[in-house]
């Protein structure tokens, strides 16, 4: 049982990582898309109202799978975050920014003030979304690591075509993904555009991600994950075909599907390496040689039966709470608040 605990800790820090993507995957899509789609501070406040009861909560998913990792895996987590320092300081700095600017937009009834916050959500999503797709692009595709886990080279070692690779796939997937989602949770002309942009964009949208998923599949797949590549390919192509009838919910669920599959297909391939040496392979990490001890996984794997399931409630019955479609119509006019 405890020679298991490493491999399931892998499969559930790879969960968190997928539950991550699906849920603040559209959540900084959106953010991009207040710059990027909405047309004036009415649709840019529909489309904040559509992910303001949940985007906090979906951030809850990042810090549990960086968590997960520190505890599961310190030296996966020592290696991972100390090679890419700069990244995760800059992916760490566009939360910031975005959270602020959540919280701060309607602050002042000011175009100047409102347009810079809208910026800072816009650009904060875009450096959040790269960043973390350079970084799981990397661990699935391999770090200049020496014999002790320590980076070979400079600060900018990381910086490399996978990782190129990867943060263009996540950005471009968060795009597409908050246009189904918007589809999903508006109505009127905000919810054609998102629809129209869905269907232009879902064909190409994927490809960086199919070119990640089939790099690692290409360098250690196995039949099983290659047919779930497959399995991903056929998804998207009912996602679109769902989108070209209206089927709104079929869209975005399965754009979600086959984003899990690949995401799947990623990690299994990679499998039982969770951070390759790029210098050479005697100098990977491994679930054996970077877990923490079995006393530790098994007490971790009992906090896990009780916590993950409390998390998994509460956001399905935020999501519940708040399922109903957001309109322009329902937006007030902007106005200055008086303290008294």
């Amino acid at each position: 049982m405890t020679e298991a605990l490493p491999t399931l800790w892998f499969v559930l820090i790879a969960v968190l990582w997928a539950g991550y993507l699906f849920l603040e995957g559209f959540d900084l899509g959106v953010g991009m898309l207040m710059k990027l789609m909405a047309r004036n501070d009415t649709q840019r406040r529909v489309l904040l109202n559509t992910v303001g009861p949940v985007w906090d909560g979906n951030e809850v998913w990042l810090v549990t799978a960086v968590g997960a990792t520190f505890a599961a895996f310190p030296h996966w987590y020592a290696s991972l975050l100390s090679a890419l320092y700069l990244p995760f300081l800059l992916v760490l700095l566009g939360l910031i920014f975005r959270a602020v600017a959540f919280e701060w937009r309607g602050k002042r009834d000011s175009d100047a003030w409102r347009d810079r916050w809208d910026w800072s959500i816009a650009v904060g999503s875009f450096i959040a979304a790269a960043g973390i797709g350079a970084a799981l692009a990397l661990t699935t595709t391999g770090l200049p690591l020496d014999v002790n886990g320590n980076r070979v080279g400079g600060a900018f070692a990381w910086a490399t075509m996978p990782a190129l690779l990867g943060a263009v796939a996540v950005v471009l997937f968060c795009l597409v993904h908050a246009a189904a989602f918007v589809a999903l949770k508006t109505e009127g002309s905000i919810r054609s555009q998102a629809d129209r942009l869905f269907r232009r964009l879902l064909p190409v949208a994927m490809i960086p991600f199919l070119g990640w998923a089939l790099l690692v599949q290409v360098g250690s797949g196995t039949v099983v994950t290659w047919f779930v590549v497959v399995l991903a390919v056929v998804a998207f192509i009912a996602s679109y075909r769902a989108a070209t009838v209206g089927r709104d919910g079929r869209a975005f669920a399965g754009l979600g599907v086959g984003m899990l599959a690949l995401i799947g297909s990623i990690f299994g391939a990679a499998f039982p390496v969770v951070l390759p040496s790029t210098l050479d392979p005697a100098f990977d990490l491994t679930v054996q040689n970077a877990s923490s001890s079995p006393y530790t996984l098994g007490l971790m794997s009992l906090v896990a039966c009780f916590g993950l399931p409390l998390v998994l409630a509460y956001q399905a019955w935020t999501y519940w709470v708040f399922r109903r479609r957001v309109s322009e119509a329902s937006i007030p006019a902007a106005h200055a608040v008086t303290a008294l």
